[in-house]
């Protein structure tokens, strides 16, 4: 089963969360702003997910452009920063047990779909 860590404030996320409900596959949503990751969760999502670990962080977010702007970020840095500032995880985020991945753009959720 799919897990869609999700913001409903963000456009891009809300369009991901539409997209899988238009697969329909079963999944869970979990609103991490609301139900916050326990280190153990993230830092395996982060493990798990293939890209950069600064690919996991909103780089437009004031968090970033003051805090870690210029920082050579390791998958233990992402993990500590998104569990102080939760809304720094790029979103939606899909996980199946095995792979994560972000879903913006859209295309990068085939690999759930092929």
């Amino acid at each position: 089963m799919l897990i869609v860590y999700h913001n409903n404030r963000c456009k891009k996320s809300r369009e991901g969360l539409e997209f899988i409900k238009n697969k329909e596959v079963e999944f869970e949503v979990v609103e991490y702003l609301k139900t916050p990751f326990s280190k153990e969760v993230l830092a395996s999502i982060v493990d798990r997910f293939s890209g950069e670990p600064i690919e996991l962080i909103r780089t437009q977010e004031k968090y970033y452009k003051e805090i870690l702007k210029g920082s050579s970020l390791t998958k233990e840095n992402v993990v500590e920063h998104i569990l102080k500032e939760p809304k720094l995880l790029q979103r939606p985020l899909v996980d199946d047990g095995v792979n994560v991945v972000v879903g913006n753009p859209l295309s990068s959720l085939d690999l759930f779909f092929d």
